[in-house]
């Protein structure tokens, strides 16, 4: 590691470095090391920080400059997929399958990238913070098969992504609609993107400078949870339908 990029405290509540020290390159990278326990994954989602990182590297923490992020609020699915869904039998749950959906991210294959971030550790570790209502997944499923899926962390009123999947084509698409609509029904305005790329850019996504986004989530993750615990009964089972 650079000897300009801080080591995290053994102590899994000592303070992350301020986000506005982070490196411009490799954009956003802040500090190296720690661990994913619980506690050290709340403290640095509650300031917009994650991590990201390949086997064999140290855990690699990050806060880049720009943010992408959705509005829950005008969020809107494709007019063609919209049109394909009035015939489609799909249901969408949450919190049913959060570490099927986990798996499917970790093995679903990515443009330009050779292997996974979303190590056995991350999943673990993203495992845990589900275990303690504070992440969550939205799962497609079309009979009793999953097609699709997102999962993220839930904070206060702000959800922060992490990864989605399509096993059949739009399922990825249908789980961040369902999402972006219940979270816009439970007062939740903003979906963390972290780093934007053309299919989130298509999907409506924006990008808001580091500060912006810091003030906004500092006083969404202080506000009080919407839903405790698991999500799969306030959500219930919506049909793909009810999405056209």
């Amino acid at each position: 590691m650079s000897l300009h990029l801080p080591q995290l405290d053994d102590d899994p509540l000592a303070p992350f470095p301020p986000v506005a020290s982070a490196l411009r390159r490799p954009d956003g990278l802040l500090a190296f090391g720690g661990d994913l326990s619980v506690a050290r994954l709340a403290n640095a989602y509650r300031q917009g920080i994650f991590p990201w990182y390949s086997q064999g590297q140290p855990i690699l923490w990050w806060s880049p400059d720009p943010r992408t992020v959705f509005e829950t609020a005008t969020f809107a699915l494709p007019r063609r997929f919209v049109r394909q869904l009035r015939r489609c039998d799909w249901q969408v749950r949450a919190d049913t399958a959060f570490e099927a959906v986990v798996a499917a991210c970790a093995s679903a294959p990515r443009p330009g990238q050779d292997g996974t971030w979303i190590t056995d550790a991350m999943q673990a570790a993203y495992a845990a913070l589900h275990r303690v209502g504070l992440a969550h997944s939205v799962e497609v499923f079309a009979g009793d098969r999953l097609v699709g899926g997102i999962y993220g962390v839930a904070i206060g009123r702000m959800f922060f992504g992490e990864s989605m999947f399509s096993e059949v084509s739009g399922g990825s698409k249908l789980a961040l609609g369902a999402l972006a609509r219940q979270l816009h029904h439970w007062q939740m305005p903003l979906i963390d993107a972290q780093v934007g790329n053309p299919h989130l850019e298509a999907l409506g996504a924006t990008q808001w400078p580091r500060p912006r986004f810091a003030e906004a989530i500092a006083a969404l993750v202080e506000q009080p949870l919407p839903v405790a615990g698991a999500w799969t009964q306030a959500f219930g089972v919506q049909p793909a339908a009810t999405f056209a």
